[in-house]
């Protein structure tokens, strides 16, 4: 067999090398993509659209969908590849989310038929393309009203043979009204809907006062509504800081009903930002963990009424407990984030409610006067015809002998021009008059429209060049739109005040347990009944235990690292093992650094007592006194920065519920014997502390015994001190005068 030739390796010549600076190579490769997904792909601009929405509607538009019949879904996919190059799996997931069957927009854009999937499902699938059909819904008239009328600038498409709208003349603020989420390189955004007919009054009342108030806006415009339902929890400064800046949160609970006859949980509408499948997911853990014990059964029992979530109760558990515990253990209650990014004028900018609201009002000024310039030159095109009908009026058997007269057909309309003084589109207007239309009761008809016609003219003239007549047309419009397609809420108002918290039920079991720490950080929980006969504690070669106490499963933890930090846990956190096993890895189970390691554990079940403390001593020779107190913190923080000062290593941390004696050695063998209560209390965590034993140069102390192992260490009355600071003592023969 033949051996398969390989190439040479290639010689790069410096021909080949090019020496770039990273910010050119990042300007010229780099930059061009990110302004292509800013600008062409995921962030919304004032008309309410990002493009591919824009194209995929103006396909269906120009295919004659807002009036037509239904066609299949797989056409439009097709016909909209001619604007937007992205593959037809694209197009249609597009198309999906735009359709009445997936719920997915207050008032979608396209009247669907088949299965389209749900907003609220993660899981459920759309049917393929063939086999759904689509059409524009009727609200779609305003989306596209006067597109045909230069409202707009169109655009040429990705290929240059066809043109498309740059945005669409929306005659309502569909930019606030169509929920809106992308993610950009280096931007998101997320917008929420609003209520249509609120977004309408809003819209207004800031054209009648520009200078309208956040308070009086948010009167009118009271807060998001979202197409799922659900309740939202209002707060007025949390959504007056949205309205203003375009950044905040909003919250939502799930609305819930109670079949007492059944004892079944009806959970009717969830938050618009979580999906079924994610509450189930949790629903289920808790159910195995044993942190829903009222609940017996759960399912999915979502048919053609709608959206339903069922969970069966135990005979006489509270549905309004169980609820309340949901709401804190799922995305049953949950935020919508809310980040108002929008293109205007081609470049990104955050807004707030009133902002928008006020852009909005600019395009779309700006986009009428484009429509009546329009009517307006339509109708000055007919009044000019119509004017040469006038003069043909005065003599028209002089008409019909040019016409006859004429050998030569390229003469008639010059001969026309010549004996009427008419231009050449008068004259082309009045060759191509029926024959039948040469008398004088249709032309006087005609005429009759001049009067008329110059009326619209001059008021047209009049309102394009007047902002206030404009803006009285666009409200015009919005009261128009508000009666047509306004809806009631359906997010329901929920006011904080009127929330009644139930009490939390802590379920977790209690039972007496022993908890270990070592050196080296192997934490290990055991309970009484495995120590039985068994409580030999194994630890790693060279291991040895740091604390050991008997606590219950309720009691909080806390353990102090070496790097003046503080850590809190539950003991049920923690699984039980055997005095055989070697346990968790505390650092790895709390999160530690990288080399940081505890060097104190306490179990907190009688509290955080004042008249405690965790008595520090560090390698300077200073330690401190620190109410146990001074870790109390409110809620659940579970890290503590500055548990102690970190001016000096710390050698040792004891717990003191009572007065101790500690014994105090230095590197050069010299110590101090002292009762704890010398040691000053300092009230603030991170003090320094008094100097307790005094140090030689390059002197450090290296260890710290208390209780009864240093009551316990041989001739620890030698180093039996009364005050301090103390020098250190090195007995010798029974003398306790070597001091340095």
């Amino acid at each position: 067999m033949a051996r398969k030739k390989t190439s040479a390796p290639i010689e790069y010549t410096e021909a080949y090398i090019q020496n770039q600076a990273i910010t050119e190579t990042i300007e010229k490769n780099y930059m061009p993509y990110v302004m292509t997904v800013i600008v062409s792909r995921a962030i919304p601009e004032i008309d309410g659209f990002k493009p591919s929405h824009r194209k995929l509607l103006y396909t269906m538009y120009k295919m004659g969908l807002l009036t037509g019949a239904r066609t299949k879904s797989a056409n439009v996919v097709g016909q909209t590849m001619r604007l937007n190059p992205h593959g037809d799996s694209a197009i249609y997931e597009t198309l999906v989310r735009l359709t009445r069957g997936n719920e997915s927009l207050l008032h979608p854009f396209i009247d669907s038929k088949g299965s389209f999937g749900k907003q609220y499902s993660r899981d459920m699938a759309y049917a393929a393309s063939r086999y759904t059909e689509v059409k524009l819904d009727p609200i779609c008239a305003e989306i596209f009203a006067g597109i045909d009328k230069n409202a707009v600038d169109m655009i040429p498409n990705y290929d240059n043979t066809m043109k498309e709208p740059a945005l669409l003349p929306t005659t309502f603020p569909n930019v606030l009204v169509s929920p809106n989420t992308g993610i950009a390189v280096g931007m998101a955004s997320s917008i929420c809907s609003f209520n249509l007919s609120e977004v309408c009054d809003g819209t207004i009342a800031l054209l009648k006062n520009p200078s309208l108030s956040t308070d009086k806006l948010l009167d009118l415009i009271k807060a998001p509504d979202f197409s799922g339902g659900a309740s939202l929890i209002y707060d007025r400064d949390q959504l007056k800081k949205i309205y203003e800046t375009g950044r905040g949160s909003v919250k939502l609970r799930a609305r819930y009903t109670y079949d007492k006859q059944a004892g079944c949980l009806e959970i009717l509408q969830i938050p618009y930002s979580t999906s079924i499948e994610v509450i189930l997911k949790k629903i289920s853990d808790l159910v195995k963990d044993g942190k829903l014990r009222e609940v017996t059964d759960f399912r999915d029992e979502i048919d053609l009424n709608g959206f339903k979530l069922t969970l069966d109760l135990k005979r006489g558990a509270d549905p309004d407990q169980v609820m309340a515990k949901l709401y804190r253990l799922t995305t049953l209650e949950d935020d919508f984030s809310c980040n108002f990014n929008v293109l205007i004028d081609g470049a990104p900018r955050q807004l707030g409610v009133s902002d928008i609201l006020k852009e909005w009002i600019r395009f779309r000024i700006g986009a009428l006067r484009r429509e009546l310039t329009f009517e307006l030159g339509k109708k000055k095109d007919k009044m000019h015809l119509l004017r040469a009908l006038g003069k043909i009026l005065l003599d028209i058997d002089k008409a019909i002998a040019i016409v006859r007269e004429t050998e030569k057909e390229s003469d008639v309309v010059p001969r026309l021009m010549e004996g009427f003084g008419i231009d050449t589109v008068q004259a082309e207007y009045i060759a191509e008059i029926k024959l039948r239309h040469l008398n004088r009761e249709y032309i006087i008809e005609r005429i009759k429209e001049i009067e008329t016609l110059g009326g619209e003219i001059a008021n047209l003239e009049e309102t394009v060049a007047d902002d206030l007549k404009i803006k009285a047309r666009i409200i015009e419009q919005l009261r128009d739109i508000k009666k047509k397609y306004g809806k009631p809420r359906k997010t329901q108002l929920m006011y904080a005040e009127d929330i009644v918290e139930e009490a939390a039920v802590d379920e977790t079991q209690n039972y007496n347990i022993r908890i270990v720490l070592t050196k080296e950080g192997y934490f290990k929980k055991t309970t009484y009944q495995s120590l039985r006969g068994a409580d030999e504690q194994k630890l790693k070669d060279g291991d040895e235990i740091l604390n050991s106490e008997d606590t219950e499963n309720i009691a909080e933890l806390m353990f102090i690292s070496d790097r003046a930090r503080a850590y809190k846990a539950k003991a049920d956190d923690f699984t039980p093992v055997k005095a055989s096993a070697l346990g968790d890895f505390l650092p790895a189970k709390l999160g530690f650094e990288d080399g940081e390691r505890p060097i104190l554990m306490k179990s907190m079940k009688d509290g955080y007592k004042s008249d405690h403390h965790i008595i520090y001593i560090f390698e300077n020779g200073k330690g401190v006194r620190v109410p146990v107190s001074a870790y109390d913190t409110k809620g659940t923080r579970r890290r503590l920065t500055g548990a102690y000062s970190d001016t000096s290593p710390v050698v040792a941390a004891i717990y003191e519920e009572d007065a101790t004696e500690l014994l105090i050695m230095s590197s050069d063998g010299r110590g101090i014997y002292i009762n704890s209560s010398l040691i000053p209390e300092k009230a603030t965590r991170s003090a320094a502390g008094v100097i307790l034993i005094s140090l030689k140069k390059n002197q450090k102390v290296t260890s710290v015994l208390h209780g009864q192992a240093a009551a316990d260490y041989p001739n620890v009355q030698k180093y039996k001190k009364t005050k301090i600071p103390s020098p250190g003592v090195l007995p010798r023969g029974g003398s306790e005068q070597l001091e340095f």
